[in-house]
């Protein structure tokens, strides 16, 4: 099943005390995750506490999370299986709207229609991501390469 998100996934931009929070909650999680299943207990002003488990994947999502939010960083939560409008994910690519287009209709990320509008998979837009990423890396790594064979000092 996926998931149309008929709005723009909420982006948490942590205040300067969120981030601190999510600092030393990092911490002391990272101090105790080490691939098992963490259990933690919930502490509600006015009610008995309980304790639940969380997956070892859980756990370091968690971790990634609060670690962005400790370096200040805005985030977002978008399931895999989402799909999104061609605006969702130029946006997230950091592309015009009619860019992405012509990437869909070139190929170059699967997407499918619903009615007159386009959906991209999260997933397969992160994989075109990736592998985009990874030829500008190439290429840099080349005119480095390039570079040291010409002695140009870098």
């Amino acid at each position: 099943m996926t998931t149309t998100f008929p709005r723009e996934p909420e982006t948490i931009v942590p205040t300067e005390a969120e981030a601190e929070v999510a600092r030393r909650t990092s911490r002391v999680l990272a101090a105790r995750a080490e691939g098992a299943e963490l259990r933690l207990h919930i502490l509600d002003d006015g009610r008995d506490g309980e304790t639940i488990a969380l997956p070892p994947s859980a756990v370091r999502l968690l971790l990634d999370l609060l670690t962005e939010m400790g370096e200040g960083n805005p985030v977002t939560l978008v399931p895999a299986r989402a799909e999104l409008t061609t605006q969702q994910a130029a946006d997230l690519l950091n592309v015009s709207r009619p860019y992405l287009v012509r990437l869909l209709d070139d190929g170059k990320i699967p997407s499918r229609k619903v009615g007159t509008h386009r959906r991209v998979l999260f997933r397969n837009l992160m994989a075109y991501r990736a592998a985009s990423d990874a030829d500008r890396r190439d290429a840099l790594n080349q005119l480095a390469r390039q570079a040291q064979d010409l002695d140009m000092g870098y």
